[in-house]
């Protein structure tokens, strides 16, 4: 089985590309075969038209908050709330979060899915910092549009099987909440180039079978370059292609059956 492990950013270019890991599941293995930088958005979705079969875990937020979908009158489906988000500019679409938030009360101004309290992650809604809320604009409209199998939110009978997933949850198995990353260069360091080779060298060890189902085989040149990358994009995307490939023999994809399907659901270890 083919498996794409994506790390996505809201505005790609030269300097900040969207990191793809391919790698091939089989039997007991996951390996790493390569990896795939895309400097836009057109790029990178011809990419994933051109294979007729895989699955792919994203890193980023399919779903927005069922509150934030009521309150606003966005609809009653997935479909139809990511269909009219996909009609609005990028700056339409701040502009009415930013509008939200206002007036409301501390702690209810970024609401969390239930995933998102699950999972430890952040809100969806967030636009500022870490602009999630950005990358769900940005990637849910384009994957609908394309016709792939988004799960939970709109399966349908495309084998290209897209799915959430949160690359921080197999750094914090392995190295706890030891820093790893940063986009800022004047946080760089050698500290966190050490936690990158530590994360690779747990998923590497045979004890990796026990937590994934699966052992990780990624030759020295990739781990060179997840090490060597002092944004984390490289390793996440590994990371990401070793929940996507755990999620697939996983009963439903590691998706509990009464999850909300209008928020989405991030397939975790």
């Amino acid at each position: 089985m083919k498996i794409y492990g994506i790390d996505f950013t809201s505005s790609p270019s030269k300097k900040k590309t969207i990191a793809c890991a391919e790698a091939f599941l089989k039997t007991d293995i996951l390996h790493i075969q390569k990896f795939h930088r895309f400097i836009d958005f057109p790029s990178l979705m011809d990419f994933l038209t051109i294979s007729s079969v895989w699955i792919a875990g994203v890193d980023f937020p399919l779903g927005q908050p069922r509150k934030l979908i009521e309150n606003l009158g966005w609809g009653e489906t997935w479909e139809e709330y990511v269909n009219l988000v996909g009609q609005m500019t990028k700056q339409e679409f701040v502009e009415i979060l930013n509008q939200y938030r206002q007036n409301r009360a501390d702690g209810d101004r970024e609401h969390l899915r239930k995933t998102d309290k699950f999972a430890g992650a952040i809100s969806p809604m967030k636009v500022y910092g870490v602009p999630v809320g950005k990358m769900f604009f940005e990637g849910a409209p384009r994957m609908l549009k394309a016709g792939f199998s988004i799960l939970p939110c709109h399966p349908t009978n495309d084998p290209r099987i897209v799915i959430e997933i949160y690359p921080a949850l197999i750094a914090r198995l392995t190295i706890g909440k030891q820093r790893y990353k940063s986009d800022d260069k004047r946080k760089q360091n050698s500290e966190m180039q050490i936690s990158r080779q530590e994360i690779i060298n747990q998923v590497r060890s045979p004890i990796s079978k026990t937590k994934f189902g699966f052992v990780v085989a990624i030759n020295d040149q990739l781990v060179l370059e997840c090490t060597s990358d002092p944004s984390g994009d490289t390793l996440d995307a590994v990371l990401a292609a070793i929940q996507a490939a755990w999620a697939s023999r996983q009963p439903n994809y590691g998706i509990p059956k009464k999850c909300d399907r209008l928020e989405g659901w991030i397939c975790s270890l």
